[in-house]
């Protein structure tokens, strides 16, 4: 029996900053592993859920120069939980200011679930910058997508907690959850702004791994972090992340000639199985592992086994 990968040893930052990207925005960056090894950068996911030290840990130390960096409004970067002049293609010219800042052409760019999403973006907007994708929880912000786990879908697989969801807003808003919850999260009432920012991220949290995760799913609703995962996730779902529909697997042609690894639970509920198979299909060079007895979380077994492997082959 094949023994599953697990992530590298926690390991700290041996560099840490932040850098001004204009429009009032600081990102807060950091660097692990070995100065002038391999570069890679590290896209988390939500948008707004800023990176965890353990991501740092999906790759080996020795051959690998990591930076990973929190997006406009989350983690440290600051201001908290900021709208203004946060879109996609914000994100994206973020991800170049930090190249030019960390003095590389081109580096390996790993993404889950948003992270995904921006990855996807990145790649097909600068191609030529990538020299390899790692892809998980493929997720590439359609309509169909949004209202599947927002709407009607995952709510009939969670009706318990889509039940908790649904309570902060009125019966006659609930055709339209998403913009009954920006009406909410960007309203002027702190408490009900917190309330729905809580109610939105703990949605999330309980339903983004396969088997119940008590220690996740209440990480999701401290204060500071739902507030700018909720508010900064409905504000790029209202917007279909300025993205044209079906733009990302539609414009996969631009990824051909960077390798690549796609990774995928068989059973996400936040992302289904087809948009990662449909992406596979437009993309067919990439590697492509629909993993069994797994959910949305990177740190699922079976997922986080391929995702090293995947890091650890392009290291190689």
């Amino acid at each position: 029996m094949t023994t599953l990968r697990t992530p590298y040893p926690p390991i700290g930052a041996y560099a840490s900053g932040h850098l001004d990207v204009g429009d009032g925005h600081s990102l807060y960056w950091e660097r692990s592993g070995t100065p002038g090894a391999k570069p890679a950068i590290f896209l988390h996911g939500g948008p707004g859920g800023g990176f965890a030290p353990v991501h740092r840990q999906l790759f080996d130390p020795a051959r690998y120069d990591v930076l990973l960096f929190d997006q406009r409004g989350c983690g440290r970067s600051t201001p908290h939980a900021g709208l203004n002049a946060n879109t996609t293609w914000d994100l994206v010219a973020d991800i170049e200011r930090l190249r030019e800042m960390a003095g590389v052409d081109t580096w390996q760019v790993f993404g889950g679930s948003w992270g995904s999403t921006l990855a996807l973006a990145y790649a097909e907007t600068h191609p030529d910058r990538v020299s390899e994708l790692v892809l998980r929880g493929i997720f590439t912000l359609t309509r169909a997508e949004i209202d599947w786990y927002y709407q009607h879908g995952a709510s009939l697989i969670h009706p318990d907690k889509w039940e908790r969801f649904l309570a902060p807003i009125p019966e006659d808003e609930r055709g339209d959850m998403v913009t009954a919850y920006r009406k909410r999260l960007t309203g002027d009432d702190p408490v009900a702004r917190i309330a729905a920012a809580k109610a939105w991220s703990l949605w999330e949290g309980q339903t983004v791994t396969l088997l119940p995760d008590p220690d996740l799913s209440d990480s999701f609703e401290a204060d500071d972090f739902a507030l700018a995962f909720a508010r900064i996730e409905n504000h790029f779902f209202s917007h279909l992340g300025w993205l044209e529909d079906d733009q990302l697997i539609r414009d996969a042609g631009k990824l051909r000639g960077i390798p690549g690894v796609i990774v995928h639970g068989r059973y996400d509920m936040a992302c289904p199985a087809d948009t990662a198979w449909r992406l596979h299909k437009a993309w067919p060079e990439a590697e492509f592992h629909l993993i069994e007895g797994a959910g949305h979380a990177f740190n699922e077994p079976g997922i986080l086994d391929r995702l090293i492997r995947a890091t650890d082959g392009f290291a190689a």
